[in-house]
């Protein structure tokens, strides 16, 4: 009968407690679930954001490369000092008087002179002292003409015709600057550049006066036209020796004094 009795009063109380932990279970699986979805938004927005962020950053190293690449784009072109100064009528006289006068016109003619007389050219002026004289004057007659014709047309069309060296410096370029500068002069305040008529008239004129002043009669404006080529070819190749040789205030041809005047008179980074 205790026994019973004791069933009966201990019945309510695992009834209860049971009760109580079926409540604890619902409510730790509630709050387990609360959990899962809690990490289930926390993964989704971190998804989310690893997504967006790598956009977001790709997005600004483009923007950071174009800047960058913008910033080179300005800095980077002033490589060269592009100022021009244009010479004075003192400097362009001195640089005719040395070209047509000075000891590297002697000294060409006077080369020139040995080998039209090797070549026997004319050979109306027959070999011996006397017929390297007369060519050796011929030449050096040909070539003050053929400067005062550039000098004189280049101070009535306010020419610059000196040579500037190139503002590149790969070879290629140089020789075709130093080429084309043959034909090229620099006008105006800024030097801009223009194709001078004096450059190309000078050549020719000192030929058309040989030919025409002191030229066996035989001689007419073919073998002239000719002749001026070889003078345009010629000072095509001084331009070139301009370009690459040094020709400055310590230099050999300097201390030589055989310094091609045509050239600019100061030296710089557009020279």
């Amino acid at each position: 009968m205790r026994e019973t009795v004791r069933i009966r009063q201990s019945l309510p109380l695992e009834m209860c407690r049971g009760h109580l932990s079926r409540n604890s279970a619902i409510r730790a699986i509630a709050g387990l679930r609360g959990v899962i979805a809690r990490r289930r938004k926390f993964l989704l927005a971190a998804i989310v954001l690893l997504g967006i962020f790598p956009r977001t950053m790709d997005s600004q190293s483009l923007a950071d490369s174009a800047d960058s690449a913008s910033t080179r784009t300005i800095v980077i072109p002033r490589q060269l000092d592009l100022t021009y100064e244009r010479p004075t009528q003192e400097t362009m006289f001195r640089n005719y008087a040395l070209e047509a006068y000075g000891p590297y016109p002697i000294a060409t003619a006077a080369v020139t002179g040995g080998i039209n007389q090797w070549t026997n050219s004319p050979p109306e002026w027959g070999q011996g002292i006397d017929g390297f004289g007369k060519r050796f004057g011929s030449n050096v007659g040909i070539g003050a003409i053929e400067t005062t014709t550039r000098y004189g047309l280049a101070a009535a069309l306010r020419e610059d015709t000196l040579y500037y060296r190139c503002e590149c410096r790969r070879f290629l370029p140089r020789i075709r600057h130093a080429l084309l500068s043959t034909l090229i002069s620099r006008r105006g305040a800024d030097g801009h550049r223009v194709f001078s008529v004096a450059a190309l008239v000078a050549p020719y004129a000192g030929s058309m006066a040989a030919v025409y002043g002191w030229y066996p009669s035989r001689f007419g404006a073919k073998d002239a036209f000719r002749m001026g080529n070889y003078n345009l070819l010629t000072y095509a190749g001084g331009n070139i020796a301009l370009e690459f040789f040094y020709s400055g205030p310590h230099s050999l041809l300097s201390r030589m004094h055989l310094n091609n005047a045509h050239g600019s008179p100061v030296q710089g980074p557009n020279q």
